[in-house]
């Protein structure tokens, strides 16, 4: 028997990457309830749990011998895929991996594991010996962009170190994502996420709202929990007590 092997190259190469990707935070951990809650939402948005990859976030809970098999158990049946388990203690962990599932660590650990490896700004550089400003009026931080035309249907447009903007349309079935602010000139259909890396003071801006779903730092809306006399308007969406709030700007 021979394989198929490029034997001048490699097999695969791993490589940094960001994927949206939807947490279940739970603040329960009976099974019965989250089944109850699930088939509810089911009912109500059922293309939204179309095979949805999803972390499962324990972090608001105290209970080291969770029953995490029965909880992955009701997900699949109701179409989510958990792929990760978010916080939890050492016992959760080692459930997690049991189960073949990936393991993050709390959200707070994460945040300040990113600030203990953040790179200061050297007091003595040029720019500091100019007194130039990094950022001057009016220019776009480092990692942003600018997209100019329509975001089709099964199109991802992303900013994943700064803010985007869309001088256009968002389809439906499109997604735009970003670590900072997104802004739409146009209408938004698809889905949009902002603060992708949990930025709790990114916002939402966009000309027409219509938008599938609407996220800021793991925080999301769907268009049937919009305000239906807000579609259609120029909005903004900031994040207010771990609740979306949209905004009209007209």
């Amino acid at each position: 028997m021979s394989l198929n092997v490029d034997r001048e190259g490699t097999a695969f190469s791993f490589k940094g990457g960001m994927l949206p990707m939807t947490v279940m935070e739970l603040t329960s951990a009976d099974p019965e309830r989250i089944r109850e809650q699930l088939a509810s939402k089911l009912s109500q948005s059922p293309a939204f749990f179309q095979h949805t990859p999803v972390v499962v976030s324990v972090e608001k809970l105290n209970e080291p011998h969770l029953a995490l098999e029965r909880i992955c158990a009701v997900c699949r049946a109701h179409k989510l895929l958990p792929v990760a388990v978010r916080g939890g203690p050492d016992p959760v962990k080692q459930s997690a991996w049991a189960l073949g599932l990936g393991w993050f660590p709390p959200q707070e650990v994460r945040a300040r594991t990113l600030e203990s490896v953040a790179t200061p700004v050297p007091e003595n550089s040029r720019d500091a010996e100019e007194g130039a400003n990094p950022i001057p009026a009016g220019v776009a931080p480092v990692g942003s962009r600018i997209f100019r035309g329509t975001v089709r249907s099964g199109q991802q447009i992303s900013a994943p170190e700064g803010d985007l903007v869309i001088v256009g349309a968002v389809n439906a079935g499109s997604e735009v994502l970003a670590g900072g602010n997104v802004h739409v000139y146009g209408a938004l259909r698809g889905r949009a996420l902002a603060g992708i890396h949990g930025d709790r003071e990114a916002g939402i801006f966009c000309h027409e709202l219509h938008a599938e779903l609407l996220s800021l730092a793991g925080n999301y809306k769907r268009l049937e929990d919009i305000d239906p006399q807000l579609l259609g308007k120029t909005v903004q969406v900031r994040l207010n007590d771990d609740q979306l709030t949209i905004a009209s700007l007209v």
